[in-house]
């Protein structure tokens, strides 16, 4: 049993040495994401706070042409997302750059700005998902920060698992100790035990978020993941639809959008009527609408992604088709689900702040690591001497 113990322990080491450091990072950086969009409600209240004290917000009809018509040619309004809060601004979604947006004062029409992220969490973001690496090489190559941050993840379960079996008493009675971190013994014995029952603790959360996040870094663990899941993995950069598109009427390009409709005046019209309709029965959830489409995200436990979808006739903005959340495939469920439990959200404050301590917590684990390490090296070295 020792010699498998020894095993283990090897591996254990031989892995986290050159990897700890990356481990570390990744981490750090994952648990600073937790807790972005609510620091930049913050540093960013005036771009994200109306003051809706003073009569009704403008209807889409009329707000829509208005930011429409102070966007250049090439760009059109793709949709709008309509928050539960009266005091948070609408956030309209633009046809270019990619994913891009503006916020827009729903009582004046005032654009107050583009929505952006700060430089500090987009430093994060980069060396969360690549290591401070290029998304996409421009010469096409191998993406080497992804890269090495999935080989990094995969190793952290690995890594994750030895420790376990490294930590585990030989007699049951033994366990009562181990499961305890003592103040009072001295720095060394404090941070062996920090390292390793620290670790145990967390372990459970730290494998989720490993799991989870491997999805993003490999194909063949994305396709692997959802197998074992009883599902087909979603083709990248493809959103889960519906037949029941196809039902909407007068489908036009972006690109037709801005110059046909809003000059006819009919489009926005649809998106509002259509609105209207959703909101009486949701007056209290987050509602987004775009072409032929309302969306209203669902609260409470679980899937933060999920959304019931109402497909209207775009002429008249009549509803002709509804998707219930409850009735979606289940490999639309799972994607929803993969991200909500990466990003803690699954379980609202709480599960949040959770994920930002075992994160931040995770990225320690490295650092006591080779303080320990070192310290063995060290002692090692005199006895010889």
């Amino acid at each position: 049993m020792s010699k498998i113990r020894n095993g283990f322990r090897r591996v254990h080491l031989w892995l986290s040495v050159p990897f700890g450091l990356f481990i570390t990072l990744i981490c750090f950086s994952g648990s600073m994401l937790v807790f972005e969009d609510e620091v930049n409600e913050i540093l960013l209240s005036d771009l994200y706070r109306v003051d809706g004290s003073d009569g009704d917000a403008m209807s889409l009809s009329e707000l829509m042409p208005r930011v429409a018509a102070c966007l250049p040619d090439s760009v059109d309004v793709t949709g709008v997302t309509i928050f539960p809060d009266p005091s948070k601004a609408y956030k309209v979604s633009l046809s270019k750059p990619n994913r891009a947006s503006l916020w827009v004062d729903q009582y004046t029409g005032e654009i107050k700005g583009m929505d952006q992220r700060l430089p500090f969490f987009k430093f994060m973001f980069s060396l969360h998902r690549w290591i401070l690496d290029s998304e996409r090489p421009a010469d096409g190559g191998i993406w080497w920060g992804k890269l090495l941050t999935g080989i990094s993840t995969l190793l952290l379960v690995i890594i994750l698992f030895t420790g376990v079996v490294i930590w585990m008493p030989k007699k049951r009675r033994e366990l009562k100790n181990r499961l305890r971190i003592p103040v009072s013994k001295g720095w060394y014995r404090f941070w062996l035990r920090l390292h390793d029952t620290g670790g145990v603790y967390a372990v459970v959360l730290l494998l989720v978020l490993s799991f989870t996040g491997m999805t993003w870094s490999f194909q063949w663990y994305n396709k692997a993941f959802y197998a074992v899941l009883g599902s087909e993995a979603p083709i990248r950069g493809q959103r889960s639809g519906s037949a029941h598109s196809k039902d909407a009427k007068g489908a036009k390009t972006k690109s037709d959008a801005k110059r046909e409709d809003v000059d006819r005046g009919n489009l926005y019209e649809g998106w509002h009527t259509a609105y209207k309709q959703v909101y009486e029965s949701n007056p209290d959830k987050q509602i987004a609408v775009s072409s032929g489409l309302v969306s209203v995200a669902l609260s409470g436990f679980g899937n933060k992604r999920a959304s019931d979808k109402f497909y209207f006739d775009k002429d008249n903005g009549k509803i002709v088709a509804v998707d219930r959340y409850s009735e979606a495939p289940r490999s639309s469920k799972i994607r929803g689900w993969i991200y909500s439990l990466h990003v803690g959200s699954w379980g609202g404050m709480t599960s949040r702040i959770l994920t930002f301590i075992v994160a931040l917590f995770g990225a320690t684990l490295p650092l006591t690591g080779y303080y320990l390490w070192i310290k063995r090296l060290l002692k090692k070295g005199i006895k010889n001497d």
